[in-house]
């Protein structure tokens, strides 16, 4: 494949360095109505190709394309890509086309002369006004997505989670019985203290530590984030959530998971995508996979950024809580270490 690669890579360079050449030749040339005329035609046969290759597109590779949100305001969000991507593609279909189509029909031709706007206010009117009403629109749409992401004050009974960043590896802490996260700094990182936990506030005690998150199903959840080192994201894609992790600071976000990990596994577009991921896994003798959420990193922060996840998984309210009961606090944790 490397070998491939760099094949490829020479020929696009050879492609490259012969235009150059060719431009420098054709100094003095003046093109014929025959080259106008074939130019033409190239241009109209490359636009069917370029849609024929965007519908193509669009149908092999959309397996590869997330499943449906698995919370319930990454339903809004998936709702404002939608209509984002519609008014794109709409926008999209028509100028290209008519790029196309105006380079074919109006081909310099012997005797035809160009007409020429020295302005139209009508139509600086219409492709000034149009666009800022759509994109007013959207922006007012997108503002009300993100608050109903960020603001989380009208939650009942929200379970409250710290997510760790550092290089390269994440860490969790739920807040305990008091339903709230004890103060933490990086100062206080000593042994198995590695989130910094200070242990002389009381509201820390019952903090649960963990390397692996669990969420329950139709709760909300409001996580803060920390980072230890240098600049991380936390992107959960499956829910449509993605927040910076920021040295010095703690930054958050909200979402109530709609889907468990089991359910996501029956879901029709998850078993396609396992499917297809599986069978180019056998041809290269690797084991099977089965899909799990993951909480990954979205920003490059050193060489094993890529290998940056932690697994996620999201059970009824019942397990949940059963799962929960059954962690140890943080005080019992250094307790047991001493």
């Amino acid at each position: 494949m490397t070998a491939l690669f760099y094949i490829l890579l020479a020929i696009v360079i050879g492609i490259a360095i012969w235009q150059i050449i060719s431009i420098f030749n054709l100094k003095g040339a003046i093109a014929t109505e025959k080259d106008n005329n074939t130019q033409g035609i190239l241009f109209a046969v490359f636009g069917i190709f370029f849609y024929g290759l965007m519908i193509f597109s669009f149908w092999k590779y959309s397996v590869i394309l997330l499943p449906e949100s698995a919370s319930f305001e990454g339903a809004r969000i998936d709702t404002l890509y939608l209509v984002t991507m519609g008014v794109i593609l709409f926008v999209q279909a028509i100028t290209q086309f008519l790029l196309f189509y105006f380079s074919f029909k109006y081909r310099g031709i012997k005797g035809r002369k160009a007409l020429f706007y020295a302005d139209s206010h009508k139509l600086e009117m219409i492709w000034t006004i149009v666009p800022a009403i759509v994109l007013a629109g959207l922006v007012l749409y997108g503002l009300s997505v993100w608050n109903d992401v960020m603001d989380a004050s009208d939650a009942e009974n929200p379970l409250i989670v710290e997510v760790y960043a550092k290089q390269f590896q994440w860490e969790a802490r739920y807040a305990g019985a008091d339903n709230e996260l004890g103060r933490a700094n990086v100062r206080n990182i000593k042994g198995i203290n590695t989130m910094g936990v200070d242990m002389t506030d009381l509201n820390s005690l019952d903090d649960i530590p963990t390397r692996e998150l669990h969420l329950p199903k139709g709760r909300q959840v409001i996580f803060k984030f920390r980072s230890q080192d240098v600049l991380h994201s936390a992107y959960m894609p499956h829910f449509r959530a993605q927040m910076n992790c920021v040295p010095g600071m703690v930054t958050q976000f909200s979402f109530t998971p709609s889907m468990t990990t089991e359910e996501m596994r029956a879901n029709e577009k998850t078993i396609a995508k396992v499917e297809g991921i599986n069978k180019i896994r056998a041809e290269k003798g690797e084991d099977p996979y089965e899909f799990d959420y993951l909480l990954l990193c979205n920003k490059i922060c050193g060489s094993s950024h890529y290998n940056m996840q932690m697994k996620i998984i999201v059970q009824e309210e019942a397990d949940f809580n059963n799962w929960l009961s059954t962690q140890k606090s943080i005080a019992q944790v250094i307790q047991e270490a001493n």
